[in-house]
């Protein structure tokens, strides 16, 4: 096993990407384990791929790209960042945004909550968490997305939509991940529903989510609506 692979997709985060490598890879030695770094581009026109090429160059052993030929969405992206790292041996494998939102300087609290939890979730929503520079009605969409889903489903989970995971491999090898198709939200809420109703345990702690330093969102109204739309239907799928 290869102890802990931080998986980060990437489309068109050429003005992101080299810095969070950079402040990423000092956290990931401090949980004193062995560690990768998988930056997943889907076919960045901005040449995001390139620059993780040449970090990869730089990093041997430490960090790895994986290109696929287009924009497929962050669910698609991350389903084969973790084919890749389970492939590689990881024995945890975390999601975190590509921007500067979750905050690499928290890594190493999920990997620790990683031995006692399946899952751990870096959460806004409870106590210690937070989130700064959204506007009100982003607010909104994100905590009334959480709440909807955790009241539709039934489980005891107050981040739902969040991308700032923990994952022990079993959770993963558990899951068939083949029928998995959401994207944003509506990934995020489905891997977390399955990891519960397959009998893992979740851990939520708390993190600051800030908004993206430079560069443009990738969430959409379609993403959104997407998960308003799938979560009854996962609810009804687990019956």
């Amino acid at each position: 096993m290869s102890g802990v692979w931080l998986i980060l997709p990437t489309y068109n985060e050429a003005e992101n990407i080299a810095a969070l490598v950079a402040a990423a890879l000092p956290q990931l030695a401090a949980t004193g384990r062995e560690h990768r770094i998988l930056v997943v581009d889907d076919g960045s026109p901005d040449g995001t791929g390139e620059i993780a090429d040449r970090l990869a160059a730089e990093n041997p052993g430490r960090v790895e790209v994986l290109h696929r030929a287009s924009k497929d969405g962050i669910g698609p992206a991350y389903l084969a960042g973790f084919g890749r790292a389970l492939a590689g041996g990881a024995e945890l494998l975390m999601e975190m945004d590509s921007d500067f939102s979750h905050d690499p300087a928290d890594i190493p609290r999920l990997v620790a909550a990683a031995e006692r939890a399946d899952l751990v979730l870096g959460s806004r929503y409870v106590p210690g968490g937070g989130v700064t520079d959204w506007g009100r009605g982003r607010r909104l969409i994100s905590r009334g997305g959480s709440l909807y889903a955790r009241a539709i489903l039934g489980i005891p989970v107050n981040d739902l939509t969040g991308g700032f995971k923990c994952f022990n491999r079993r959770v993963l090898e558990r899951l068939d991940l083949t029928g998995i198709d959401a994207d944003g939200y509506g990934f995020q809420i489905e891997m977390t529903y399955r990891a519960i109703k397959a009998g893992f345990t979740v851990e939520e702690v708390p993190i600051l989510f800030r908004d993206r330093r430079v560069g443009s969102s990738k969430m959409s109204a379609r993403i959104a609506v997407e998960a308003f739309w799938k979560v009854p239907l996962l609810r009804l799928r687990s019956r």
